[in-house]
């Protein structure tokens, strides 16, 4: 499984994809959002899916 990939310059720290992982993978971190639980990450792709700034990925190892 992968982890979401997030990319600072495109991510508005808007907490989103926070509010949608059920899991507690991601947090705001600063301004912007932030891997801070990898091992409960389930790659489903619920972050990326709702991310309004197209700046989540999540890929498939």
């Amino acid at each position: 499984m992968s982890t979401p990939e997030i990319d600072a310059d495109e991510c508005s720290g808007c907490g989103i994809c926070v509010d949608t992982c059920e899991n507690e993978v991601l947090d705001i971190v600063g301004s912007t959002a932030a891997v801070v639980n990898e091992d409960s990450c389930t790659s489903c792709g619920s972050c990326a899916e709702e991310c309004p700034m197209g700046a989540i990925t999540v890929e498939e190892e």
